[in-house]
């Protein structure tokens, strides 16, 4: 299902103000002054153990997670709506509301509740302590484990930014062009980076972050991540922009991080001020803002990206994508970085050798490939348990998450054997982040109990012998047992009554029960108050029982107490601990490194070489994510490309189902694997540095906004030869193929010849005009390639083969066979292409570029062909051969006709 936009849940909500909040019961009036604060959210307002809904939050919410609607009391003469959730399971109502395009304003009770005959009426303070949005979420319930979770905020030089970068340089760059800083945030794991980027660049980068959530003014068009965005964005000016982030990460200037535009600052203070709102004002553990170039970054677009299946399937889902098939992480924050890797390929060679020579040292030694990946599984999600703890919302398990992790950093220290000098730079750095906070540990390891329950709220946190004020309320609370049963022997012996028990009651506390028969000798004692009577028994309390009720209760109250201050102490240290993020990103680095060594250990996936040149050459190349689907046992058959400099165009003709759509697709995802520092599923591979990549396989159509299949093609195909350059690879399939054939033809023909001779680019070009395959005689590096086919008894095989030379026929009528067409209309169709073979067998049909006859009158063609029969080229010097050419083409102008364009 498909989540409505929170523009449209946010106008759906707002609707709900109508109602007026004179005449509302006290407990309502709350609901409405919290609810006026924000009116974009569902209200969850704490009602004892539920969250409860009202009025029209109630009637969405309750559509929205299918649960009763119901009503309680009334308001201006009409029922209000209710539904509630249990407090215990909000999470799981939270993730699905959240999934549906809502935001939630959770209201708790901020005031205990009031005991005693003097206590004040009327309802509990309450205040909202936090907004939930799809970019501000911490809970495990609410995120996926292996992806990040990002709030990205977009501002435009038009949005009051003022000069652009600092200085007159970068000024007068930034005007050049139409501008925009970004920043992101995930605010479960403290990422925090910024970018300046052109708007042409804005489509990449949403498709590469795929943002949660979308900060930005509604004149900046998001494309398809429109229904990201976030309503009522108030954008600070640069000054107050700069001064608030510095102000958060208390220093001086925001200069102590690096050079940011204004742009850049602009946004990033954007993106701090929503979490900040979105917390009640509290600010969560962020990394410092780290200004990012997208020049060392692969350029892939969202058509490309949604064409190849890199990080989602066309469905949404995670299967059978390339992050699936090469993933082999065991830890939550290996996959997030892996899927970062994946989704932002390096054009820096040193970067990328960096990674590559990371993984081939684990591949060759398995002894600590195996060890690393088994200490590995015992790391915890260090970074979003930092994350939650910074918030205040830290439970057990984030505390024993740190401790764990710390853990297993010294395991993974001890398996790659610290510092060795043959450990290479990158490896050596991550190894080196592992040794830090050995007294957190230890501190964390003595303070937490064995077992550890769910809840802070749940008690037993703290191990004994930590601390011995608790220990000493725990003693009386858990002791209370014991007493009791002294006392209750102790009173039976007084009283004379051996069926004496001492019990708690809900609003008694602790009584003497006794039989009624035995009651009336006991009501006349003076040191016996007599509480309450039933049928069968009665019940009295003394001073004594009394005072103990109040202990125990108190030594209850006050051991929670102090374990939450010891629990908060020991979240304050460890977030004061600066090493312990850099370790959890350094467990993560490894964790990706032993992945791609485990890829890389079957035999059947190499290192690349990546070099600074136009090189591209695949040995016996396999598509990932097919093979990967496989039955068992099934063999895919490789293939090679060469698209070096000579021959940087292929053309790649063949009929469908013959595997043209695999061969291209696998061919982008090498360069996405082998410039993400990852192996590549082939026998070797050299690729020389793509700086863009564009993929245009499938038809699709966009009937949302009006644009048919050949619409979008189009479209796509616009973008590639506007964008591309001689750096870039570009495979694209069946252009002109939406159109009638002649149109088609033209189009696939035009675009051809402005790849080869105008952009310049490595590309494959898979059509199936075969005709193109006649054009080899003037595009020089034009390569003609072909699907193999074998007939055999009237059927065609699929060899999945990539053969160099070109189809002469499309075998349609074949796969209309295999695709189940009945045989009828098979057999018509192959009857009527006979018919048109025959009738058009008078020769082959050269393309109208090369049929004279269509371009010039028969003289004029006669005075060129005896000019050109007459040359001698062999006598030519090649300043006279230049002259003629010259000449000739002279001539030809000067004779153009009207039929020429005909």
């Amino acid at each position: 299902m498909k989540a409505v936009a929170p523009a449209t849940h946010t106008r759906m909500i707002r609707a709900m103000t109508r109602y007026s909040p004179e005449g509302a019961t006290p407990a309502m009036a709350q609901w409405f002054a919290l609810k006026a604060e924000n009116p974009e959210a569902l209200l969850f307002f704490r009602m004892g153990d539920f969250y409860e809904l009202f009025f029209d939050d109630a009637t969405a919410a309750a559509a929205a997670l299918d649960i009763a609607l119901t009503a309680r009391g009334s308001h201006g003469g009409e029922p209000i709506s209710m539904c509630g959730v249990p407090v215990g399971a909000a999470s799981a109502y939270l993730a699905r509301l959240i999934r549906r395009g809502f935001r939630v304003a959770v209201a708790e009770q901020t005031e205990a509740p009031r005991k005693g005959k003097g206590a004040a009426k009327g309802p509990l303070a309450r205040a909202v302590v936090r907004v939930v949005t799809p970019g501000t979420l911490t809970e495990d319930e609410l995120l996926e484990p292996g992806r990040s979770n990002l709030l990205l905020a977009l501002v435009g030089g038009a949005a009051g930014t003022g000069k652009g970068r600092k200085g007159k340089a970068a000024s007068a760059a930034a005007q050049a062009e139409d501008t925009l800083g970004a920043a992101w945030i995930d605010v479960s794991t403290g990422l925090f980076e910024t970018a300046q980027l052109s708007a042409r660049n804005l489509a990449g980068l949403l498709g590469r972050l795929d943002p949660a959530e979308i900060l930005a003014l509604p004149t900046l068009a998001l494309g398809d991540f429109e229904g990201c965005r976030a309503p009522d964005v108030l954008v600070p000016g640069i000054e107050a922009a700069r001064q608030r982030l510095a102000s958060a990460f208390s220093v001086a200037s925001l200069d102590a991080f690096g050079t940011f535009t204004d742009e850049e600052a602009v946004a990033a203070a954007l993106a701090v001020e929503y979490v900040q709102r979105s917390q009640a004002g509290k600010l969560p553990r962020l990394a410092h803002p780290s200004p990012q170039t997208d020049g060392g970054i692969l350029g892939i677009d969202p058509a490309t990206r949604a064409s190849l299946d890199i990080l989602r399937a066309r469905d949404g889902g995670m299967e059978h994508t390339l992050f699936s098939a090469v993933n082999h992480t065991v830890t939550a924050a290996g996959a997030r970085l892996l899927a970062e890797w994946l989704a932002a390929p390096l054009t820096d060679i040193g970067r990328i050798a960096a990674r590559q020579e990371g993984w081939v040292w684990l591949s060759e030694g398995t002894t600590s490939r195996d060890g690393l990946r088994e200490c590995l599984k015992k790391a915890p999600d260090i970074a979003r348990a930092l994350g939650r703890l910074s918030l205040g919302r830290g439970q057990p398990r984030d505390l024993a998450a740190v401790r764990d992790g710390l853990a297993a950093a010294r395991a993974c220290a001890a398996v790659l054997g610290g510092l060795h000098a043959n450990l290479p730079p990158y490896l050596a750095r991550a190894v080196s982040s592992l040794g830090v906070a050995t007294g957190l540990q230890a501190e964390l390891t003595r303070a937490l109990a064995e077992d550890l329950p769910a809840r802070l709220e749940d008690g037993g946190v703290i191990a004994a012998g930590y601390d011995g004020e608790l220990d000493g309320y725990r003693g009386l609370r858990d002791n209370s047992r014991r007493i009791v049963a002294g006392l209750q022997a102790d009173y039976a012996t007084r009283f004379g009554v051996n069926t004496l028990k001492i019990k708690h009651h809900a609003q008694l506390g602790y009584v003497i029960e006794v039989p009624v028969a035995a009651s009336a000798r006991m009501k006349d004692r003076d040191d016996l108050m007599f509480r309450q009577g039933t049928a069968s028994n009665a019940r009295f309390s003394t001073e004594e029982l009394s005072g103990l009720d109040a202990r125990i209760a108190e030594a209850a109250e006050r051991a929670a107490v102090r374990e939450k201050a010891l629990f908060n102490a020991l979240a304050d240290t460890v977030l004061a601990e600066q090493d312990v993020p850099v370790l959890a990103k350094a467990l993560a680095v490894l964790d990706v490194l032993q992945s791609c060594a485990t890829l890389a250990t079957g035999g059947s996936w190499c290192r690349p070489v990546v070099s600074d040149d136009g090189a591209f050459d695949l040995h016996a190349c396999r598509h990932p994510v097919v093979e990967a689907a496989l039955p068992k046992g099934t063999r895919f058959t490789p293939n090679g490309c060469d698209l070096s400099p000579k021959r940087r165009v292929m053309l790649l003709t063949g009929p469908n189902m013959a595997g043209k759509s695999t061969f291209l697709r696998q061919t982008a995802l090498s360069v996405i694997l082998a410039q993400g520092g990852f192996p590549v599923a082939a026998e070797k591979a050299h690729i020389g540095v793509v700086d863009q990549l564009f993929s245009r396989v499938g038809a699709s159509d966009d009937l949302a906004r009006g644009r048919s299949t050949f619409m979008v093609e189009m479209t796509e195909t616009a973008a590639i030869l506007n964008q591309a350059g001689p750096r870039s690879l570009v495979v694209v399939d069946e252009i002109g193929r939406g159109t009638a054939t002649l149109d088609g033809l033209a189009i696939a023909w035009a675009v051809l010849e402005a790849l080869h001779s105008t952009v310049r680019c490595r590309a494959i070009f898979a059509t199936h005009f075969h005709e193109l395959s006649d054009l080899v005689d003037t595009l020089p590096r034009l390569s003609p390639h072909t699907m193999a086919v074998r007939e055999w008894r009237g059927q065609i095989v699929f060899l999945h083969e990539v053969l160099a030379g070109s189809a002469k026929k499309s075998w349609g009528v074949h796969v209309a066979k295999l695709a189940g067409v009945p045989t009828s209309v098979v057999e018509r169709a192959g009857r009527l292409l006979r018919e048109l073979e025959h009738n058009n067998a008078t020769g082959p049909k050269p393309l109208p570029l090369f049929d004279t006859q269509k371009i010039l009158p028969q003289d004029e063609e006669n005075t060129l062909r005896k000019r050109l029969v007459d040359l001698n080229p062999d006598s030519l010097t090649p300043r006279a051969a230049l002259d003629m050419l010259y000449e000739l083409h002279k001539e030809a102008v000067q004779h153009e006709t009207p039929a020429t364009h005909s």
